[in-house]
């Protein structure tokens, strides 16, 4: 067996890929809750990717067939009805641990400096997730999803020259129908699905490059890459542990990242179970009522909301009066967070060591966010509206604000070490 390994190794170096990259990858001793949230990022993509394949197998991809088969999902496949719910609430998990992922980069700084790159494939893996999670949530072929994805897609109509033809290219047709069923099942189960896992990979290989941030956002002082053959003589696992790791900053992903990640999924397995099993609906968050009825073109439904989780975006849209400005308004809460690396000129990157204004800065854009995720699920009344306008304004002035006093901002000193209590 060893001399079997020994000649796989000689030719494809997996043993030295998993100690550079899991094993002896040397992670800050100092991280905390928020530092869970990529690992479980992963969990529901696998998650999403085989309960996917196996509702393929009784999926049919067409105008007549699409609802009555996903009925019979839910009703005559055995654990038919599981399956549907693991990804119809996975989709939603995904979206709240990628926000607490991205959360977490926008408190610790962890877009600064050597990062940007990874901040960006970051992105990219949101941008697409939301084009995956959009193109799906067609798929049921609902009241909700029928007519959702009228509006969005109308939306390209207001882009000057091209509209028209660009909404025509991606619909397929002329009105949403079949055709658009058809190609927006492809991508959602093929194309999309390769560029997400390239830009994961991308992602992590960008992450072990530069290392981990922390949550005092200094840099460790162990070199990046693999901790290296003479890591167990700089951390040995015996009576001396206590008083080797006092003096380095970075530990070994396994066994103790792989520990404190085992926590994490059983806590968010107990919650996504308990969604699953007793609230797979979440009161009409998750799946809809209308959604539950077969899409009808001359029906339309009595209030139009997309998912929860493109409700801060399209709170955006409707709050602008004109479509087009509406359009770039959405465009560009999205485009914005691309350029944060180079919108915050501050040199210290956590907010723990960083001025009560930028911490004020940090609330109010959260607080922002999630009002507008509400007020995008609400119906478009002249209150509602101008609430979505202030919190939008609210939204844009984060990182407004964030470019003009994170040049000259009042910091504390910066700890020498990670600091770990």
């Amino acid at each position: 067996m060893q001399a079997l390994l020994d000649w796989v190794e000689k030719r494809i170096p997996a043993m030295n890929a998993y100690k550079k990259h899991l094993s002896e990858y040397p992670m800050p001793k100092n991280f905390n809750f928020w530092y869970l949230f990529g690992s479980l990022a992963m969990l529901v993509l696998v998650n999403q990717i085989l309960t996917g394949i196996w509702l393929t197998m009784n999926y049919v991809p067409s105008g007549d067939g699409a609802f009555a088969s996903i009925e019979y999902i839910m009703r005559d496949v055995e654990y038919g009805w599981l399956l549907r719910y693991m990804h119809s609430t996975g989709a939603s998990a995904f979206f709240v641990v990628v926000y607490l992922h991205m959360f977490r980069g926008l408190i610790y700084g962890s877009y600064q400096k050597p990062r940007e790159l990874l901040w960006i494939f970051g992105m990219l893996i949101f941008l697409v997730l939301m084009a995956e999670a959009f193109m799906g949530y067609l798929l049921p072929w609902g009241q909700m999803s029928y007519w959702g994805a009228q509006v969005i897609i109308s939306l390209f109509g207001a882009i000057p020259v091209i509209g028209d033809d660009l909404t025509l290219w991606i619909r397929g047709d002329y009105v949403i129908s079949g055709a658009t069923l058809n190609r927006f099942f492809a991508l959602h189960v093929i194309a999309l699905p390769i560029v997400l896992l390239l830009l994961i990979v991308l992602h992590v290989l960008a992450l072990h490059e530069v290392g981990s941030n922390n949550p005092d956002g200094i840099e460790t002082k162990l070199p990046k890459g693999s901790m290296g053959d003479d890591y167990k003589t700089q951390f040995p696992f015996h009576k001396d542990y206590t008083k080797k790791y006092d003096i380095i900053d970075s530990i070994p992903f396994h066994p103790y990242g792989t520990v404190k990640d085992m926590v994490g999924v059983a806590g968010f397995l107990f919650l996504f179970c308990y969604v699953l099993f007793f609230n797979p609906e979440m009161g009409g968050y998750f799946l809809e009522p209308p959604n539950f009825e077969a899409a009808n073109p001359l029906k339309t439904p009595e209030h139009i909301a997309p998912v929860w989780y493109f409700t801060p975006f399209y709170a955006i849209l409707r709050a602008v009066p004109d479509k087009l400005l509406g359009v770039v308004a959405m465009g560009a809460s999205i485009v914005v967070l691309f350029v944060l690396p180079w919108l915050d000129r501050c040199k210290v990157r956590s907010y723990r060591y960083r001025s009560k204004f930028h911490l004020f800065n940090i609330i109010q854009f959260t607080i922002s966010f999630i009002a507008l995720g509400i007020l995008g699920a609400l119906p478009a009344t002249p209150t509602y509206t101008l609430l979505a306008q202030i919190f939008s304004l609210a939204y844009f002035m984060f990182f407004v604000l964030l470019y003009f006093y994170s040049k000259n901002e009042a910091t504390k000193p910066l700890p020498e070490r990670v600091t770990f209590k």
